[in-house]
């Protein structure tokens, strides 16, 4: 595939990831990379964390860079940093740096969203990964090849084109061993702009749940997929064989590897059909309207585990940012409207509402119209998201 860039007009950044092939010295030189960083990541920690501990002020990041970077090389301890380039090194600190910068916010309440830790110490397994920027000279090569300093030349399985010069490309390797590059890059303003959609059909309202997924206009229902739950079978049995292994044996390194192995297809298949399911909305409609559901607290109670597999956070989240990138009416409804109390027909509060009721699919209201409980919530929903809408009041 051809992978030129294109030149185009540029106005925000976005991220594209590509699977790349490393042969067996590139790979040992990624590892030397990823050990470096991380290494140089706990020093930053542990430099901070000293100096909380002995009542002296944080030391600044060229303090961090000049002690544990250009110093350290002249160590015996990490004469090895100088086998990687030092533009990734200064990313590590940089992720320090702003791991500790979002601690402080989320205290003081500048950070908005939910409390946020300390930063904690990275170990060696699980996901690794190193930046590097335009300062480390990175390029894609005429032959479709990624040149990374002292790495070399990577094979990249190219999907599409670059639209433009990456500022940064990021060099993942996931739990069970693949290898990912992902380039931030700038793209055009109003690239995924959609042909606008009339008529009342054009629009609907979303209600989520977990017997269905999601229940649209007209009562078009979207099945709940429940990815982890059908492999979680197969996972407790691979995660009882990993804890009869002997730690620090090669058939605990086998067994580690079929558990990620199982966790990466659980998500690969949920990413896959939460895309596919969200691009099928936004393509449909011209107006979409959701309900602030809580997910966090949905994921805290006795059916954590089906809201966690259902990741109705993830669909909201990716719903709203591709709505809007692709010019569609999105808006959201409160979390408190009665959408499912409400009879659709007259507007009074009769239908079933609590945990314990969770059970009546159906319901009559004394008006005389006999709702399904999902139809009746999202013609609610729609309702209130064009009202709001109209009156400028949508929370978007």
């Amino acid at each position: 595939m051809d992978c030129r860039i294109r030149p185009i007009r540029f106005i925000c950044a976005s991220s594209i990831r590509f699977r790349v092939y490393p042969t067996l010295p590139q790979r040992g030189a990624l590892a030397r990379v990823f050990g470096s960083c991380r290494v140089v990541f706990n020093d930053a920690i542990t430099a901070r964390q000293a100096a909380h501990a002995e009542g002296m002020p944080y030391p600044t990041g060229a303090e961090l860079s000049k002690r544990l970077i250009t110093e350290a090389k002249r160590t015996p301890d990490r004469v090895w940093l100088s086998e990687v380039s030092t533009v990734a090194l200064q990313q590590a600190l940089a992720d320090a740096d702003r791991a500790y910068r979002n601690y402080f916010d989320s205290l003081s309440g500048k950070r908005a969203g939910g409390c946020v830790g300390p930063p904690r110490f990275k170990k060696r397994t699980g996901t690794q990964a190193a930046r590097f920027t335009r300062n480390a000279k990175f390029r894609v090569l005429a032959n479709g090849r990624l040149r990374l300093p002292k790495i070399g030349d990577l094979q990249v399985a190219w999907s599409r084109r670059l639209p433009t010069d990456p500022s940064s490309v990021t060099v993942i390797k996931t739990p069970t061993g693949k290898y990912y590059a992902s380039f931030v890059v700038a793209v055009e303003d109003g690239a995924e702009v959609l042909e606008p959609l009339s008529g009342p059909e054009a629009e609907t309202g979303i209600d989520l749940g977990l017997a269905d997924f999601a229940v649209l206009r007209s009562g078009k229902v979207i099945e709940n997929p429940r990815f982890f739950k059908r492999l979680e079978r197969e996972l407790k049995k691979a995660q009882r064989a990993l804890s009869r292994k002997v730690k620090g044996s090669s058939n605990r390194a086998k067994a580690r590897f079929r558990v990620a192995r199982i966790h990466e297809q659980v998500k690969h298949r949920r990413l896959d059909w939460i895309d596919k399911q969200v691009a099928t909305i936004v393509a449909e409609n011209q107006g979409i309207y959701v309900e602030d559901l809580n997910v966090k607290g949905l994921a805290r109670g006795r059916a954590a585990k089906s809201w966690h597999d259902a990741a109705a956070g993830m669909f909201l989240a990716r719903l709203e940012s591709k709505a809007k990138r692709a010019g569609r009416t999105f808006a959201k409804v409160d979390r408190y409207f009665p959408s499912t109390r409400m009879c659709s027909a007259c507007g009074a509060l009769t239908g079933p509402h609590g945990l314990q009721e969770l059970s009546i699919r159906t319901w009559a209201c004394p008006c005389g119209a006999r709702h399904d409980r999902d139809v009746n919530a999202e013609i609610n929903i729609r309702r209130e998201g064009k009202r709001l809408v109209a009156e400028g009041l949508a929370d978007t």
